[in-house]
């Protein structure tokens, strides 16, 4: 039985190892030679989405910003369920669901 605890162990070490190098690169990349943040901020990244110039980013916008990043497509059900919400569209109710359907 300790064999197999070790083995477990090991494999999520495996597992893990990769992501946390690239977690340094990324935090090495984002920092200043003295260790602060130098990323974008949260301002920043809202006004690349924000492309009505009204001060937030709305899910529309952000599906478009995030689909240019990644793909289309990406995170669809998601993106998709916070649109119908944003449309008035997200009713749970079984008599409603005709009507947004």
């Amino acid at each position: 039985m300790p064999a197999l605890k070790f083995s477990r162990m090991a494999a999520l070490c495996f597992l893990f190892l990769p992501c946390m190098a690239h977690a340094a690169d990324l935090l090495g990349y984002l920092t200043d030679a003295d260790g602060r943040y130098a990323g974008p901020s949260v301002e920043d990244n809202i006004a690349l989405m924000d492309t009505d110039k009204n001060g937030f980013a709305d899910v529309f916008e952000v599906r478009v910003y995030l689909e240019r990043l990644h793909g289309k497509g990406y995170e669809k059900e998601l993106l998709d369920k916070m649109e119908a919400s944003a449309k008035g569209q997200s009713c749970g109710t079984p008599f409603a669901k005709p009507i947004y359907h």
